[in-house]
């Protein structure tokens, strides 16, 4: 059944004039707010309550239908999921439904991520179409004189019994001065649904790979000369000594301005600005981490990860540590921001998932008022959270600010693998205590690291940061999933200097792969199978039939030939739940290669079933990459990998050979997804590489 929304929480405002217009209040209240963004549309359109919060459809003069949407497009797919959402209660055609990226907005929820996006904008955006099409009838009844209730909808048209046709177009100007529909508002039952759960493909998916999408690399904003950094060879480190006089020699080059987190360079071309930044003479300070490697960074944490406390009488155990090392975001498309600061006003430009945050910042480093920082939100090449924050942008504001002119900033490969975020290393203490065949009690104690600076709130790189420390209390993921008995756990953290961000599933991705490996093995205490141990001890019905498909569907239980093997994991989050099998080939346990990935999941309503395999299959990927041979190692304060030759994320050759992706019916309402498959699909692999090598691997990624 859809989410109901109350009144209150839906409100439709008509922008009356040549256009149909209708706006719904999205994560805040429905009052009007100060500095709301203008609606798109001829310029004698009224605007009468549009929040700065509102979700906005127009139907335009040309029967297109255009929604402003408060999310950013980083390849996930939520403007193909939105515009499917819009075309089914219009019933309009979805090659005219369009979905640019609203601009910072003053207030309401513009935040992408933590895997709600589907599920925040289902009920809103489908009640807001409801209503357009509920308008729009009732103008065409209006002018045929037809009882509306004899009038169907298609095709981005109104269709009359006799076989009158009219474009929503033609009806726009009418229907915008409707304010009491005459047919019902509410959004069709699921059983009506035509567009909603019929796999599609992406609505720019023709632009992206014939490169008329634009990015912010590929904006002509008046003016913007090419940037780059020059930045320390430590996490950290300060300009110690400048000479620029041989870069500001050589041709192209128009400023070179110092900023916190280096020296930037402005020239013609990037080819000038890297040339320029090359010839700089810098001396730096080595940062705070200096003195710091893996080994010492493992062993504080080590240290930092809360005792264990006194097993139950009469109980064997079973568990293990378990370390995790730093891992880049490696977006395959490097940062780059626009900015045009002036006196009185600011201009940006680039993707980011917390626009709102970053103007208010922006204007904070800038000393502007918010309301003069315009932030315009572009789709981005990947993110797996890493545009969450939003270090080039503060770096391209504050370099455009003292060159006096509008700068086009770009992070290089290397800029971003050695000093941008990362997920925190961490370390995992696990104890499942178990008597007559059945767990009593199970204990996670957890470190990880924690980003800390001498100045707290200001990262090396400027910009702001998530401090992110974690104390004691509930986990993120645990063993709530099984019947394990008194489930328990704590955290430590060890505070360094350096930059971190949230990483696609964030606690998640680590937590639940431990856990999914000490459930194997107190299975085989046990005397059980993997599958059959995990479908009487899983709590939930909904992951027991994940399981279960997965198993089936996997074959689980065949015969493999030595150096071979299948391993299984479960996770449940977000309101959705997942399993995962693999198939491994570890002959050479060095260089091993999973062939074969089966998922399962239930996350409820599945808007688009392409786009959720699509995402299912990359964090199929993020599993393989993470346990088997992707992280990032500190030398003496310096990251050591520079760009994909030495980050080893997986690469074609190491993607399995077979996937499949099975998506459970369900009738309820969307749940998360795009993160949801990295824990089940990471758990899995390990699990089968440990069978297929008899080791029992506890360091991670294992070729490191």
């Amino acid at each position: 059944m859809a989410r109901q929304l109350s009144r209150r929480g839906f409100i439709v405002h008509t922008l009356a004039a040549s256009t149909l217009i209708v706006a719904a209040p999205l994560g805040c209240d429905a009052s009007p707010a100060e500095g709301a963004e203008p609606a798109a549309g001829p310029s004698d359109v009224l605007v009468t309550g549009t929040d700065a919060e509102m979700l906005v459809l127009e139907v335009t003069a040309a029967n297109k239908v255009v929604v402003r949407l408060p999310r950013v497009e980083v390849g996930q797919g939520i403007t193909t999921a939105v515009a499917m959402m819009i075309a089914e209660e219009l019933d309009a055609r979805l090659a005219d439904v369009e979905i640019p990226l609203a601009e910072a907005r003053s207030s309401g929820n513009q935040f992408t991520g933590g895997s709600n996006s589907v599920g925040s904008l289902y009920g809103p955006a489908r009640a807001l179409a409801a209503t357009a099409r509920a308008k729009l009838v009732t103008a065409a009844s209006r002018r045929w004189h037809l009882p509306p209730k004899t009038l169907r909808t298609r095709d981005t048209t109104v269709v009359a019994p006799d076989g009158r046709t009219a474009t929503f177009g033609s009806l726009t100007a009418a229907a915008a001065r409707i304010h009491r529909p005459a047919v019902s508002t509410d959004p069709k039952p699921a059983s009506r649904h035509r567009v909603i759960g019929r796999p599609t493909s992406r609505i720019d998916a023709r632009d992206i790979v014939t490169g008329r999408a634009k990015y912010t690399g590929d904006l002509a904003v008046a003016g913007a000369k090419p940037t780059v950094v020059a930045r320390p060879p430590t996490l950290g480190g300060k300009v110690r000594s400048l000479d620029d006089r041989a870069a500001r020699a050589l041709p192209g080059v128009h400023a070179v301005v110092r900023i916190e987190g280096g020296v930037a360079v402005v020239a013609d071309t990037f080819h000038h600005a890297f040339k320029a930044r090359d010839a700089l003479r810098i001396t730096w300070s080595p940062g705070p981490l200096a003195a710091l490697s893996d080994a010492a960074v493992r062993a504080r944490l080590r240290a930092a990860v809360p005792p264990l406390g006194t097993p139950p009488l009469g109980t064997l155990q079973v568990g293990g540590e378990f370390e995790f090392a730093f891992v880049g975001h490696a977006p395959m498309e490097v940062l780059t921001a626009v900015a045009d600061v002036r006196a009185h006003s600011a201009e940006i430009w680039f993707s980011s998932q917390t626009p709102m945050d970053a103007r208010d910042t922006i204007a904070s480093v800038t000393g502007l008022p918010a309301s003069k920082v315009r932030v315009h939100v572009l789709r981005g090449g990947g993110s797996f959270g890493r545009r969450l924050t939003y270090d080039a942008a503060v770096e391209a504001a504050l370099v455009s600010k003292a060159a006096r002119r509008p700068v086009k900033l770009m992070w290089s490969r290397n800029d971003d693998m050695r000093h941008g975020r990362m997920r925190p290393a961490s370390h995992h203490r696990i104890r499942a205590s178990h008597a007559g065949g059945r767990v009593v009690a199970f204990t996670h104690m957890t470190a990880s690291v924690s980003e800390s600076y001498e100045k707290p709130g200001v990262t090396a790189q400027g910009g702001v940061t998530t401090m992110g420390v974690r104390a004691g209390g509930p986990l993120p993921s645990d063993s709530g999933l099984y019947n394990f008995g008194r489930v328990s756990g704590d955290s430590g953290s060890v505070g360094l200097a350096m930059p971190l961000g949230a990483w696609r599933s964030v606690d998640s991705g680590t937590m639940r792969t431990a856990e999914e490996i000490v459930v194997d093995d107190i299975a085989r205490s046990l005397g059980r199978d993997p599958v059959a141990f995990r479908r009487t001890t899983l709590r939930g019905k909904a992951v027991r039939a994940v399981l279960d498909r997965a198993a089936e569907a996997g074959h689980w239980g065949r015969t493999m030939p030595d150096g071979h093997a299948q391993g299984v994991a479960v996770h449940e989050e977000y309101g959705s739940c997942v399993a995962c099998l693999v198939e491994i080939d570890a002959v050479d346990p060095k260089n091993p290669r999973v062939t074969k990935v089966v998922m399962a999941a239930d996350v409820g309503t599945a808007v688009n079933p392409r786009g959720l395999e699509a995402q299912l299959m990359g964090t199929a990927i993020d599993g393989i990459s993470t346990v088997l041979t992707a992280g990032l190692h500190l030398d003496a304060g310096a990251v050591r990998e520079g760009s994909f030759a030495d980050f080893h994320w997986a690469r074609q050759r190491h993607a399995p050979l077979h996937f499949e992706a099975h998506i459970m019916p369900s009738g309820g309402d969307p749940g998360g997804a795009g993160e949801l498959g990295v824990p089940a699909a990471a758990g899995a692999v390990a699990n089968a590489y440990a069978r297929a090598t008899g080791t029992r691997p506890r360091r991670f990624p294992i070729n490191f």
